[in-house]
């Protein structure tokens, strides 16, 4: 792009990190150690040896200490005379965690109290050539306390909710007690003299197919802008001019515009944005962004069932299918881009086009954003509020308000956000759980008051104020306590897991929209013996044990384990069908959901991943391990899925189409034995319309003379292709025969090509070499040929290992 201008780099704005050079230690001790920055203390001490891995074994106990300590970071940094000249310095940090006192060349200049917020201080009058910059982190239960101490009743759940900070450090089912504190984000002198951006707003005003009307709203620091004309390049073409002169808004179109569509509807085409602030012909400021246009709106209208809950892309109904998402490390430090990359990649790889970023964890770092923007991904974005009742003090709520204002406005041009709620189950919470128990009808009322204030009020107006998408309070509308959860709004069905409701359940509730429901399995070999610091499989040590935070998880798991398949009697075999059980009972409500479209239009399971190495919910284990359920989740997330349903003696095949094209084909069934003789099949063409779910064949079992345990049906339809079995696979009368294998070298790695006289049941190939399989645990049909490629940058692959539900 050619810029017609002269960049005066004497006037333009200029970024500084102060991001090196950074020390740490104790308050009150005299070792000073290295720091990184955005760092904390943890990952400090650990760098430096001072603490053992709080990962591996029963070592989280021994490091609590850590977080009930103060401490201080330090830096020295030089100012150039130039630097010194300008006429405006600010200092800016973009997260402290979180109660912080900051001195610069000995003068206490901020003090923060909020991990969420980012904080600017003129630091003109201050700043030298040479200074030292210091802050002191004070630990949070001094605070916490305080503010408990000012209240005449206890608050739901425990003291972490006096602080604004992520909640899921204080410890939580699936998650460690690490609460961390230190500079998290970036710090950074923004130097400038008469002009400087200091934010952009791109409001899309009219979408259509002939042109996108849009509003770029720019918040500038300058004494007279008058003189001024701003410049806006679209994919590096100059689209308009604007004076400042002019008294009429800045608006630019661009016609015949591409929209920004989820990956599994169309592409997710973005803009390149550019913003050029001159001084006649010298360049002031400018900034870039990526724009995707797109309208994305919320619907819940009342029907004769309840209310609705779906989103409509570009006027388009879509079906939300995904998972909800934790930050991917209790020291967010250690989570680098290609963390990032990898995890959104295999979000889009299992077919998924929404991720819900959960209320316990982050507003998650630009990043994150950035690459779903990129590759289609809507994102469901929490208020960082989670399974709790807030303070309403005036301060608290003047900090609630300043958080929200920050991470609206610094989200607001990302076209992937579809959503933003108010918190995680409080709503629920408080009128399910107990909480209400033992207290004063004043009391009740002034608490809920308190809530209303916060998200009845301040949150759902910020997000009016600062951008255009829609906002949602609670999630769940009613918890399931409430009979109206399964027809209004969203839905966490925990009957299944914490009630212990048998996963059929999921096939006969089926709410508007799952926002969360899930079941827990054993993370990988990898995991349990590297929290084991061992090499053999142990799931019974004290130390593994920490790492199930869920009071009654273990029994849970072996519970329905015995109610739907064999139980193994040794480690390695048990590891392996838990994935299973967590898998099977999983994907069965994503299909019951997928079903039932356009009743229900949106299943997001709890969770997509781990933020340390444990026995959890995740699809995704703590080492990016795909579990089982993230392989079958794929399957079940497709856009074209045949999915089986037994009612009684009839069998009931559906296909769901999420498509917006209708389909045309050969569908195809066949009952067979486990040695692959046929015993029933039918084929004919149909049709399948766009965007639906349809019963397409009704098969009476009765009079058909069928062993249920004996048998797969087989459903085939284009390019897709469906097992369904007709007993539970504990039930299954699977037949032991060895499976063939072959190893060939290819470009990616290796691909392994299987074949087996008899059916095999949920095969799993694993190895000792780092990579990835194409696909695992799926079905083997007796005498097919299945081919796999297993990418590895590792030269053999000479232990391949494979295990079936066959040998059990």
């Amino acid at each position: 792009m050619v810029l017609h201008g002269c960049q005066d780099k004497n006037h333009v704005p200029e970024t500084i990190s102060l991001n090196s050079n950074w020390q740490f230690k104790a308050e009150n001790t005299t070792n000073w150690l290295p720091a990184n920055v955005p760092g904390n203390v943890f990952s400090g001490l650990l760098q430096h040896n001072k603490i053992p891995d709080p990962f591996i074994g029963n070592h989280e106990e021994d490091v609590q200490w850590v977080s009930q300590t103060n401490w201080e970071y330090k830096t020295h940094f030089k100012v150039t005379p130039e630097t010194l000249k300008r006429k405006h310095i600010v200092l800016n940090f973009e997260g402290l965690d979180t109660y912080a006192s900051v001195f610069l060349n000995d003068s206490l200049i901020l003090k923060t109290n909020n991990a969420f917020r980012e904080f600017s201080v003129d630091v003109k009058p201050l700043l030298k050539a040479k200074n030292s910059l210091r802050i002191l982190f004070e630990n949070t239960s001094k605070h916490e306390a305080e503010a408990k101490s000012k209240l005449h009743y206890t608050l739901p759940e425990g003291n972490r909710i006096f602080t604004r900070k992520a909640q899921f450090q204080y410890g939580w089912d699936w998650g460690p007690k690490l609460n961390v504190s230190g500079i998290w984000r970036d710090v950074n002198l923004e130097t400038w003299d008469d002009f400087k951006i200091e934010d952009i707003y791109i409001e899309q005003k009219v979408l259509n197919d002939s042109i996108a009307r849009c509003i770029l709203n720019v918040s500038v620091s300058s004494e007279d802008k008058s003189h001024v004309t701003y410049d806006i390049y679209v994919n590096d073409t100059l689209n308009t001019s604007y004076s400042k002169q002019d008294k009429s808004d800045i608006i630019f179109n661009i016609k015949n515009p591409k929209r920004w569509w989820p990956h599994n509807l169309g592409e997710p085409y973005l803009y390149d944005v550019k913003v050029v602030v001159k001084d006649g012909e010298t360049i002031l400021d400018s900034v870039s962004k990526k724009v995707g246009l797109r309208t994305i709106d919320l619907v819940t209208e009342k029907d004769s069932l309840g209310e609705s809950f779906y989103f409509k892309v570009n006027g388009i109904p879509v079906y939300a299918k995904g998972a909800n998402y934790i930050p991917q490390h209790s020291f967010q430090n250690q989570v680098t881009n290609k963390h990032y990359e990898q995890l959104l990649n295999d979000v889009v790889d299992a077919n998924m086009n929404m991720l819900r970023v959960w209320g316990g964890g982050i507003y998650e770092n630009d990043v994150f954003y950035d690459l779903c923007d990129e590759k289609g991904i809507l994102v469901w974005q929490d208020f960082m509020f989670a399974c709790a009742m807030y303070p309403g003090d005036d301060t608290f709520l003047e900090n609630v308000q300043q958080e929200a204002i920050d991470n609206v406005k610094r989200l607001r041009n990302h076209p992937s956000v579809a959503l933003w709620c108010g918190n995680n189950e409080s709503s629920e919470g408080w009128h399910r759980w107990g909480w209400q128990a033992d207290r004063s009808e004043a009391e009740k009322s002034e608490i809920w008051e308190n809530y209303l204030k916060v998200f009845d009020s301040i949150l759902p107006k910020t997000v009016r104020q600062y951008s255009n998408v829609d906002y949602w309070e609670s999630s769940p509308k009613y918890g399931r306590g409430n009979p109206n959860y399964e027809f209004e709004g969203d839905a966490h069905d925990w009957w299944i897991w914490h009630d212990g409701y048998p996963f059929e359940h999921l096939e006969t509730h089926v709410p508007r929209f799952m926002s969360e429901f899930g079941f827990q399995s054993f993370p990988s070999y990898e995991v349990i013996n590297y929290i084991n610091q061992n090499d053999t499989l142990n799931i019974t040590s004290k130390a593994f044990k920490n790492h199930q935070k869920h009071s009654r998880g273990f029994q849970i798991i072996d519970a329905y384990m015995q109610r739907d398949f064999p139980v193994p009697d040794n480690v390695e075999d048990y590891v392996y069908v838990s994935q299973l059980l967590q898998a099977y009972g999983i994907t069965k409500g994503i299909e019951a959901q997928r079903r039932a479209r356009p009743y229900n239009m949106g299943t997001l399971y709890w969770q997509l991943n781990d933020c340390w190495p444990a026995v959890s919910w995740s699809s995704i284990d703590f080492f990016g391990n795909w579990k089982a359920l993230h392989y079958k989740a794929k399957r079940s997330f497709e856009n074209v899925l045949i999915s089986s349903k037994l009612e009684g003696d009839d069998l009931n095949l559906f296909v769901v189409n999420d498509n917006y094209k209708s389909l045309s084909g050969v569908f195809s069934v066949k009952i067979m034995d486990f040695y692959g003789v046929k015993i029933w099949e039918s084929a004919s063409v149909i049709d399948v319309p766009e965007n639906s779910s349809n019963l397409i064949y009704e098969i009476p079992l009765k009079n058909k003379n069928i062993a249920f345990n004996d048998v797969v049906v087989v459903t085939e339809f284009k390019d897709y292709k469906s097992y369904f079995y007709l007993e539970k696979p504990k039930d299954l009368n699977l037949v032991k025969e060895t499976i063939q294998k072959k190893i060939l070298k290819v470009d990616e790695g290796f691909e392994i090509v299987l074949q087996s006289k008899t059916l095999q049941k949920d095969v799993f190939l694993f190895c000792n070499e780092k990579g990835r399989f194409s696909d695992n645990y799926f079905d083997l049909l007796p005498n097919e040929e299945k081919r796999i490629v297993f990418k590895t940058q590792s030269a053999s692959l000479s232990n391949l290992k494979i295990k079936t539900l066959n040998q059990l």
